[in-house]
């Protein structure tokens, strides 16, 4: 465990908690109060009192406040931890029908529905890390106590954080009970009980604790499934919240960090008062600058997502009911409140920044004059986007060079600061290439840089030079940024094939030069259940530089055969998207880790992952010859109307460029395991080979061109669609408990049709015996729009007073799909959504005789059953899926994501 003991050090912990609302009557109220909520931020504000970790003056107790005191309240928190900062909320979560956003709703929260719905006075989970995450704080722990708390896992950060620790009352998609008005919630009742327990008590502790006693407590969501608590943290990392009675000031454990006395909190800024720490003032400035330069358009995006499919509004904790926004047909109507929310959220977005400028300038003119510990105004701040896989040793070379002297003027001061952030390779090209000026100004909700990418950069760092030649040459004639590519990468990293060592070949001949393929099937040949995976092509350019390879020439008149190609690495559910999460998910099966190879960076052997586990298989490295590896390359960015700093902008990029590709820069990356970018290619650090890699493997193969990057792209687009899927939806009267809001039948249904394009063909069936069939047509098989689907899903699907037949059902839907595919051949999916109460049908002869016929067609059957357990070994819908070659999904599942991805892997949508 990475431990982490704050005591000491200046700790800060917010609790929010909202009791008390302003609005709860209809229509646009929340849907009431919540008196538990008081009990909450008593209990907990005590346990931590008494927790030896906490000071008196560390803890504010927020009760119901509105948006504006939220923000003043975590901004300041942000500002004055080093320490561990814990944000702890209970009250009302609401989350959108694609369930990626999570708001939490303060004290004059309201719900505007019509023909869109919004959530005003509620704030934007995402909004919320983005400030914790610019504090300096060494540990941040946020604790959610809501509906849909779950939800906030799919909330990715705009900049990944390793100190976060995220602690989830509930699964995702599903609402809870506040239980006894006269009592804390059920979740912070058992949190306040594990503080209380004595002894040392970390993240980790709560969290086993939390899930044990909420388990043998039997508590139950409001429909109906065991209630979950989740959480997300780096593996290995942990902070101790609570030491127990009578140790505050013990001495923390060894390998802790050495404490110094806790300074006083710092007071509100105010007359006389000291301002806010300038750096603080600057990462948060960038940080908001980062989110909310495009909230204008990224509120439009939300608001219009999916053609208006709407919001689901949660009843919170202690509520029952629901809101839907539905289509209200009063066109004008509709704009104006559109136009009128769209001032609102400019407005307020100005307000934000002018209050970060404000506190910025404030800084400054106070330090200045007084001759403080620190004079320096803030630094440029320089943006740098990479790709994932290179973002964590370009993020360790960037952090080295901001304390470096080629960083620090004479005063003593630090000349720029940076920020890293990656992006999907893919969607950096085609923003760089297509969308500099939506970049810089979004105007529709489908195409939004700063929402899909980030910031606008100043430098890029591309895995390989052919991303920048991709993107220079591909450029609007209208483009809004010039992009100035280095002639030469400055690192090189192989990609290789990480073999288990069980499995592994001997010879040296066998391990460098042969061709992909060959290695492949090679392996196959000795090891008849080895597997091969590969990270996802379009969100790193390690799995694009394989794909290239593994295209190669596969048809019988030398032509590419990219669907055959796709066999070698077919996988159950989508890629990972990285090649360290790759590295990551493959340990959670010894027996899947043991027999299968991985599609990595080399580097990667060496520098490990995050979440490097003790029982990880050993694995060796094959070089495949005809796979280009990873060469990043300094790719400066200036954009048009970016003139006010220009020249200092310039200066600093360029001290950065000689910095990261002269000797500072080669330390950086010799450290995690790259290659000399010229010459033999040798390692940087010549002193230390990882295990498994060779010193100087040859030949290395050359590097990627830029038209074969391209033509691989599109073929693997091409590969997995336009592709054809059926969707079974469960309309049988059990299923009246599992119909309503994101995590109902239809709402994952229509969620998942995010991954399928215009090219794409589809049906939905409601599978019932209410008519003479064991099914009736929602929507008939064809290319159908997203807004028309979601309408009709609407219109037509209800649940029927009858049982379902889903033996038979899947039987006319296997023969359906062979008529279809006997036209054209298309990848193909059936989806069947299902409760599982009519699964003692799937039995006998019957059910032999189906699985035989899933086995025989090779079509891929996604069985997703809204019960836990549904997918357990042995169970109907495993042996479905097994048979098929096809996912089984159950409620133990992320499942609207998870559906999604399964969708995706068919189709031609979003991925």
């Amino acid at each position: 465990m990475t431990g982490y003991d704050p005591r000491g050090k200046a700790n800060r912990a917010l609790l929010v908690g909202v009791s008390e609302y302003d609005n709860t009557a209809p229509p646009d109220g929340v849907p009431g109060d919540l008196p538990a909520v008081k009990h909450n931020l008593n209990r907990l504000a005590e346990a931590l009192r008494h927790g030896g970790v906490f000071g008196e003056r560390e803890i504010t107790v927020c009760r119901s406040p509105d948006q504006g005191t939220f923000d003043q309240e975590l901004w300041k928190a942000a500002n004055e931890a080093d320490g561990v900062l814990l944000l702890y909320f209970a009250g009302h979560g609401a989350i959108p029908n694609a369930g990626d956003e999570l708001f939490l709703q303060m004290r004059n929260a309201r719900v505007v529905a019509g023909g869109h719905a919004v959530f005003p006075g509620a704030v934007l989970f995402s909004l919320a890390q983005a400030m914790l995450t610019a504090s300096s704080a060494g540990r941040i722990v946020v604790v959610l106590d809501c509906c849909f708390a779950g939800n906030a896992a799919w909330v990715r950060p705009q900049t990944p954080d390793k100190r976060r620790l995220l602690l989830m009352s509930v699964q995702p998609n599903h609402r809870i009970d506040a239980g006894d008005p006269d009592m804390p919630t059920p979740f912070t009742a058992e949190l306040v009980k594990l503080l209380e327990a004595g002894g040392d008590v970390s993240f980790g502790d709560l969290v086993d604790g939390l899930r044990a006693r909420m388990s043998a407590a039997g508590h139950r969501t409001v429909r109906g499934d065991a209630w979950e608590p989740e959480s997300r943290a780096e593996p290995g990392m942990d902070v101790l919240l609570a030491a127990g009675a009578g140790r505050t000031g013990s001495p923390p454990a060894p390998d802790a960090p050495v404490p110094r006395p806790a300074p006083d909190p710092a007071p509100v800024p105010g007359p006389g008062s000291p301002d806010p720490d300038p750096g603080l003032v600057r990462r948060v400035g960038a940080v908001l600058a980062g989110r909310l330069g495009g909230m204008d358009s990224a509120w439009g995006a939300l608001i219009r997502r999916r053609g208006g499919s709407g919001f689901r509004e949660d009843p919170g904790v202690g509520g029952k009911a629901g809101v839907r926004a539905g289509d209200t047909g009063d066109e004008d109507g509709t704009r104006r409140e559109w136009r009128r929310t769209r001032r609102l959220v400019a407005g307020g977005v100005v307000m934000l920044v002018l209050v970060v400028t404000a506190l910025g300038i404030g800084v400054y003119r106070h330090l200045v004059p007084t001759g403080g510990p620190s004079s320096c105004a803030p630094p440029l701040e320089l943006r740098v986007l990479t790709d994932p896989d290179l973002e964590p040793t370009v993020r360790a070379a960037a952090d080295a060079y901001l304390t470096s002297e080629a960083n620090t003027t004479g005063d003593d001061c630090r000349r720029s600061g940076i920020t890293v952030y990656s992006a999907g390779a893919a969607d950096a090209v085609t923003a760089l290439r297509k969308q500099t000026g939506a970049w810089q100004e979004p105007r529709e909700a489908d195409t939004n840089p700063q929402r899909d990418v980030g910031p606008q950069p100043d430098v890029w760092i591309p895995a390989s030079p052919a991303d920048a030649a991709r993107a220079i040459a591909g450029q609007d004639t209208d483009a809004v940024a010039e992009l100035d590519a280095d002639q030469e990468p400055f690192a090189y990293s192989p990609v290789v094939l990480a073999v288990p060592q069980g499995i592994a070949v001997d010879e040296l001949d066998d391990r460098t030069g042969p061709p992909l393929t060959r290695m492949i099937d090679n392996l196959r040949a000795r090891h008849a259940g080895a597997a091969v995976r590969r990270p996802d092509p379009e969100f790193t350019d390690t799995g694009l530089l394989a794909t290239i390879a593994l295209y190669g020439t596969q048809g019988a008149a030398g032509a590419p055969d990219p669907r055959r190609a796709e066999d070698r690495v077919a996988q159950s559910g989508p890629p990972a998207p990285t090649a360290a999460e790759l590295l990551c998910t493959l340990p959670d099966d010894d027996a899947v880790d043991n027999r299968t190879a991985a599609l990595v960076p080399e580097f990667l052997l060496k520098s490990g992952v995050g979440c490097d586990s003790a029982r990880r298989t050993p694995r060796m490295a094959q070089y495949p010859g005809d796979v280009p590896g990873l060469e990043p390359v300094f790719v400066r960015v200036r954009w048009q109307g970016a003139d006010r700093d220009e020249t200092d902008r310039d200066r600093e990029a360029e001290a950065f460029r000689e910095w990261l590709t002269g000797e500072g820069g080669r330390v950086a990356f010799a450290q995690d395991g790259f290659r000399a970018a010229t010459g033999n290619r040798a390692l940087l650090d010549s002193t230390e080979v990882a295990e498994g890699v060779l010193r100087a493997p040859s030949p290395l193969t050359e590097s990627a061109g830029r038209d074969a990057m391209e033509a691989s792209l599109e073929d693997y687009r091409g590969a997995n669609g336009p592709g054809r899927v059926l969707f079974l939806l469960d309309s049988s009267g059990s299923m009246v408990g599992q119909w309503e809001g994101p995590s109902g039948g239809p709402g994952l249904l229509k969620q998942s049709l995010g991954g399928l394009g215009d090219r794409d063909e589809y049906a939905v069936w409601a599978v019932s015996d209410a008519g003479e069939d064991t099914y009736d047509t929602l929507l008939p098989f064809g290319a159908h729009s997203r807004k028309d689907a979601e309408r009709a899903i609407d219109r037509e699907a209800q649940v029927r007073d009858a049982e379902a037949n889903p033996l038979g059902a899947l039987r006319a839907a296997l023969d359906a799909m062979e008529v279809r595919d006997a036209d054209d051949e298309r990848p193909g999916l059936i989806v069947f959504v299902t409760d599982d109460e009519d699964a003692d049908r799937l039995a006998g002869d019957g059910f032999g005789s189906l699985l035989d016929i899933a086995r025989a067609r090779g079509l891929p059957v996604a069985m997703v059953s809204l019960k836990g357990g549904g997918c357990d070994a042995g169970k109907p819908d495993a042996r479905i899926s097994e048979a098929s070659g096809g996912r089984c999904l159950d409620a133990d599942d992320d499942l609207g994501a998870a559906l999604h991805d399964e969708v995706a892997r068919t189709g031609t949508g979003e991925t």
